[in-house]
């Protein structure tokens, strides 16, 4: 394993967002060759070159794009013996996803979702900004506390199984604890997307469905 490979292996494990761009063609006698890699994050160049400082800047100043954009894509870079191409790889950090309840449903959960990416969690005190969190049990006494602490953290998802019916107290007691109207309706429960699920494992699929297509904008289709 390279240098710069052993580097992006140990950022990934932080949680660190970093982009890996590697050398995949060249024209003329450009100061590159194929294979050359560099890693780099918002600030600039953390490992690896791609054969000249020129070629190098131009890599860091492409990160933040390809970071915001979540895909990998091609750029030509232009020196005065030659060209390369260049292909930048983004590598995000996960989102965390704290799952709450102690339930077949959070178990499943809590093993799917860490193979498609999710920091996953038990630990309410992770939550934090842009972070998701998905409630198992409506019979959970701690159920208000525990959504309370996610809400305030400022989540871009939060979800609780049940229907309406049987998690609108909760919600009301929300808001009498003072969080916006807003906020407590853009909880999502029931939680999972409509596909026929019974079991613990299916249950678990179907709400982890829903929070990719959160995470991807996608439209999905909830439960209703």
């Amino acid at each position: 394993m390279s240098d710069v490979e052993s580097e992006l292996v140990r950022l990934r494990a932080e949680r660190r967002e970093v982009v890996l761009a590697t050398v995949v063609s060249v024209d003329r006698e450009p100061p590159s060759r194929p294979g050359e890699k560099i890693l780099v994050d918002r600030s600039g160049a953390l490992a690896g070159t791609l054969g000249c400082s020129e070629f190098d800047a131009a890599a860091k100043a492409d990160a933040p794009h390809f970071l915001d954009a979540g895909r990998p894509g091609l750029r030509t870079y232009t020196h005065d013996l030659g060209t390369i191409e260049v292909y930048l790889e983004p590598y995000l950090a996960s989102p965390t996803l704290i799952i709450l309840g102690d339930t077949p449903v959070a178990r499943e959960l809590l093993e799917l979702s860490r193979r498609v990416g999710f920091h996953a969690t038990t630990e309410v005190d992770e939550a934090g900004p842009g972070a998701y969190a998905v409630h198992t049990d409506h019979d959970d006494p701690g159920l208000e506390d525990a959504l309370e602490r996610v809400l305030r953290a400022g989540p871009r998802f939060v979800g609780v199984v049940g229907s309406r019916r049987h998690t609108g107290h909760h919600l009301d007691e929300l808001r009498r604890r003072g969080l916006a109207e807003e906020v407590v309706a853009a909880i999502q429960s029931p939680v999972g997307l409509d596909i026929g699920a019974r079991t613990a494992p299916e249950i678990a699929l179907s709400i982890l469905a829903g929070l990719l297509a959160v995470r991807s904008g996608a439209s999905g289709g909830w439960k209703s």
